[in-house]
């Protein structure tokens, strides 16, 4: 039952071959089998979820008219805000807190009836690219358990390569859900800034920050993004428009006389042998469905892991501030006689891990008086080139194309004291991030050199997120066919390095 889509389970659901108590439960039984080893949950609501599954239950027996994706399990970041639920972005300066008020995104969900099981390891407030920087250790890759599953979202993407969840949701502010979806080898959205709601989502850097969905098919990840999605009078960020027609566009799946720009500067030198080979194979098949593809030059693109390490970094300064010890969260050094800034600072030095207090210190730093224009103000120059040479390449492609990361999953240790190098892992999801378009990641196959999962990502403009979709689904049915499987199936049972 577990290894089943989202799509085939509420088919299921609905000729009442099982129950959503019973598609929970065995879900449950699975985090309890595996979890131990993967780490993908901080906390498993099993109480709430059935609670919830057995409400859509009822519902569907008294004839209720029901969503696609109700009674559907589902693995939630732990950086959306779920109302009673204990909810700390991955750091230890949230420990115990529970908000009292749901997320817009979680709202959408509960109306739904997608049942929530629990919330998802992640780099403490989403800053990384491995979910080594939790504040309550690592999530492991259900592929091999030696490597990472990407970050920021990996609790998220290890929970739907496990088996855990058929569905999850991640943010993305420089390519936390495509980035780990490319490593666990599942699909990965990044909507359009503005089209899914912030409200609710802990901020890390609000120009760049989006929630996103997580599945093992195309069509599932439309399903959990049409649920999502929408305007949200909460958000001064939200975009008043229909949401695309991402699930017809899944359903079509046509890319006959589609142009398909390749860019140039994503791709080639840097990026691992495998990796490469299936994304140009990906390319082939692309071609023989009768798209058209072309390559776009985005010069820009190489100075944009240096402008979101100078805009990212600045807007957590700001955003972080709020925890000061004085309201909610962790509380320490409260000791007699001791000024407020003393509290402050000695909560700040216990409740942060190492690169949020690294981040926060060179966004302070890029904001300072003498340095605002040289850093910061010049990579939001930066930031306008690259929105520039997005547009002339969507002048001549309907969707454009890369190698989601460079590599496949790196090994656990081995880039956590190499700042940069964990950097790189984001090289070409970042410039999506800083345009505010979206992006997709799927499975293109396994690298020949260790076996694991490779991924392709593909870019649309803003609010047009129906043609990663279109894209997606033509290149995922091409791969499958020449798979003979989906691509979960091949992944070696849980336990330990290959």
């Amino acid at each position: 039952m577990i290894r089943k889509t989202a799509v085939q389970m509420a088919e299921s659901l609905a000729q009442g071959e099982t129950t959503s108590v019973e598609l929970t439960q065995a879900h449950l039984d699975r985090i309890a089998d595996v979890d131990g080893k993967v780490k993908a949950f901080l906390h498993v609501d099993a109480e709430g979820a059935l609670a919830q599954a057995k409400q859509v239950d009822e519902k569907r027996k008294s004839g209720e008219k029901l969503s696609p994706l109700a009674g559907i399990p589902l693995a939630l970041k732990d950086v959306l805000t779920q109302k009673g639920i204990p909810t700390t972005s991955g750091s230890k300066i949230l420990e115990g807190w529970r908000p009292p008020y749901d997320s817009t995104v979680v709202s959408k969900l509960k109306d739904a009836g997608v049942v929530i099981m629990g919330k998802t390891n992640m780099d403490e407030f989403a800053m990384g690219s491995s979910t080594e920087n939790s504040g309550y250790g690592p999530t492991f890759n259900p592929w091999d358990l030696a490597r990472t599953p990407g970050g920021s979202s990996g609790g998220s993407a290890a929970a739907v390569s496990s088996f855990e969840a058929p569905l999850a949701i991640g943010s993305d502010t420089g390519g936390s859900i495509r980035q780990p979806a490319a490593l666990t080898g599942i699909v990965g959205v990044r909507p359009t800034y503005g089209a899914v709601s912030r409200f609710g989502l802990i901020a890390y850097s609000s120009s760049l920050d989006q929630a996103g969905p997580f599945g093992r098919t195309v069509l599932d990840t439309a399903l959990l993004h049409e649920v999502m999605a929408g305007h949200d009078p909460k958000d001064a960020t939200s975009i008043n428009a229909p949401v695309p027609a991402v699930v017809a566009a899944a359903k079509s799946g046509d890319v006959k006389g589609m142009k398909i720009g390749v860019i140039k500067q994503l791709q080639g030198e840097g990026y691992q042998k495998g990796v490469q080979t299936r994304f140009d194979e990906s390319l082939k098949e692309l071609a023989a469905l009768g798209a058209e593809i072309v390559e776009v030059d985005c010069p820009s693109f190489e100075y944009a892991l240096a402008a979101y390490y100078l805009i990212a970094p600045s807007e957590c300064s700001s955003n972080l501030a709020r925890f000061d010890a004085m309201r909610y969260g962790l509380r320490t050094g409260d000791v007699n006689g001791a000024s407020a800034e003393a509290v402050m600072s000695a909560t700040r030095d216990a409740g942060f891990g190492r690169e949020v207090k690294r981040r926060i210190i060179l966004g302070t730093y890029a904001l300072s008086s003498g340095y605002y224009d040289a850093y910061y103000g010049s990579a939001q120059k930066i930031r306008t080139l690259i929105i520039q040479d997005y547009a002339k390449a969507f002048s001549q492609a309907d969707v454009l194309v890369s190698p989601t990361a460079p590599t496949t999953a790196f090994k656990i240790g081995e880039k956590v004291d190499d700042p940069m190098a964990m950097y790189l892992a984001d090289v070409a999801t970042i410039p999506v991030n800083l345009a505010g378009i979206c992006g997709m990641s799927l499975p293109a196959g396994l690298a020949d050199e260790d076996n694991l999962p490779v991924g392709f990502q593909i870019m649309a403009p803003a609010m047009q997120d129906q043609r990663l979709y279109q894209a997606g689904s033509a290149l995922e049915a091409a791969l499958l066919s020449k798979w003979g499987a989906p691509i979960l199936d091949k992944a070696p049972a849980l336990g330990g390095s290959k």
